[in-house]
């Protein structure tokens, strides 16, 4: 019998432990996963409204890769161009309103907020350095065209 009663106590500590860590973690990212990406963005709803270009990286602590995309994006910054991350869990906000459901996902925006590319998922660093230097002139480094298109899923973001 009295087995049973410290058994019966260790399930109750273990459950209350799980509930609370459980509580503590905040809400899970978005789980779905058809990789949207908006054609046009509110440059106002970013920290650099007035620059010519601006990359957006909407992440998660929970993935894996964000922090490399972080990395090799930030290396695009320049007087012209604005890079920013914007996670999940602290700006959940513009992740709901440009319908973010995967991530990594970058998008590169003109001062206008018209979206020239945008990808999802991992992305090497001459991928970026190359399709940031054609949509800030175009032909520079190859078609056009060929830069303008979401690589994952091979259609054009801002025609």
């Amino acid at each position: 019998m009295e087995r049973l009663v410290v058994a019966m106590v260790v399930v109750a500590v273990a459950t209350f432990v799980a509930a609370a860590v459980g509580r503590r973690r905040g809400p899970d990212a978005p789980v779905r996963s058809t990789g949207s990406l908006p054609t046009q963005i509110d440059r106002a709803d970013f920290d650099s409204p007035h620059t010519a270009w601006l990359v957006v990286v909407f992440t998660s602590e929970t993935c894996s890769v964000c922090a490399s995309v972080v990395a090799k994006a930030s290396v695009l910054a320049s007087d012209d161009v604005a890079v920013q991350q914007v996670s999940f869990e602290h700006q959940r906000n513009l992740q709901e309103r440009y319908a973010i459901d995967s991530v990594p996902a970058l998008v590169m925006a003109d001062d206008r907020g018209a979206v020239h590319y945008g990808h999802v998922g991992p992305v090497t660093a001459t991928d970026l350095w190359a399709t940031m230097a054609e949509v800030r002139e175009p032909g520079s480094v190859g078609t056009a065209e060929g830069c303008r298109r979401d690589h994952r899923t091979d259609h054009d973001i801002a025609g």
